[in-house]
């Protein structure tokens, strides 16, 4: 049994041991990550399985590849920084995925693909989902001819009063 398979275990061996419960991952379980990729047309191999499952496995969040990357680290998933980009930017072409810039230096992946903007707290580096429904740009400008609005991103930026 390889590391990865080990976590998964342990997360429900953990859950068994509680009599008359159904067991809770940790993460998402294995399956829903393969049927995920396969949903999507992606080859469901063994670094985009861990990384998927690390990703998807905890609700919403806001992740920098770094952050992946680390995460994999400590779950002793090998991968190199290199396949944690490609897989990020994979998953986000096959729309799993929300890519969200801040400044231009800093690209988060949001596991949150649907339509909603966010906060950036500029003293800690954290992404943070806005969840107000009625937040709209009044007016949007003219596109260029030949082109079209794919989405509208608004990231509000805060710090910690002075």
């Amino acid at each position: 049994m390889d590391d990865k398979s080990m976590v998964m275990a342990e997360a429900v061996d953990t859950a068994a041991l509680l009599p008359g419960r159904h067991p809770t991952l940790t993460g998402c379980p294995w399956h829903d990550v393969n049927e995920m990729l396969q949903s999507v047309g992606l080859r469901p191999t063994r670094q985009r399985m861990a990384l998927g499952w690390l990703l998807f496995g905890k609700g919403d969040r806001h992740l920098t590849a770094e952050m992946l990357y680390e995460e994999a680290t400590h779950a002793k998933v090998p991968v190199s920084l290199a396949t944690v980009y490609n897989t990020l930017n994979q998953l986000t072409d096959a729309g799993l995925l929300r890519q969200v810039s801040v400044d231009g230096t800093k690209t988060y992946f949001d596991t949150n693909v649907s339509t909603h903007h966010h906060f950036y707290l500029e003293n800690s580096h954290e992404l943070v989902d806005i969840h107000e429904p009625n937040l709209m740009l009044q007016k949007m400008p003219d596109v260029p001819e030949g082109y079209e609005i794919s989405r509208v991103d608004m990231v509000v930026r805060l710090r910690k009063k002075r």
